[in-house]
């Protein structure tokens, strides 16, 4: 049986998706480690703001099966199914990031909070 043709139309549409989704995913890694930033230099205004906007992608996963959206709309356009099929991470990162970027969030909330009700100097 011939091998069948690969979808141009369909490798460019994943193309843009893992682009867009790499893009996502380094928008809010950059925002958990501001936190850190923002506390540390005792802005809690952006440290607040840091902390919600990925509170809100953190909403958008519990919403999809701790999945991101852009996951099921790449799945229509390939049969891989590798853990960073969707995205351009190593698969070691796709696969662990969550326990990777999860506590680091987490501790910086306490971070920042520690540092605002001046628990820590």
């Amino acid at each position: 049986m011939p091998k069948k043709p690969p979808d141009l139309r369909a490798a460019r549409v994943l193309t843009v998706i893992r682009t867009a989704h790499t893009i996502v995913w380094l928008f809010f890694v950059v925002c958990i480690l501001a936190i850190w930033i923002f506390a540390a230099r005792s802005d809690y205004s952006n440290a607040s703001l840091s902390i919600g906007l990925v509170f809100v992608e953190v909403v958008v996963l519990a919403v999809n099966d701790w999945k991101c959206p852009l996951t099921a709309i790449a799945a229509r356009h390939t049969d891989d199914r590798r853990i960073n099929f969707d995205i351009y991470l190593p698969e070691w990162l796709a696969r662990h990031n969550k326990s990777i970027f999860g506590p680091l969030y987490l501790a910086g909330i306490a971070f920042t909070l520690a540092r605002w009700t001046r628990l820590l100097p």
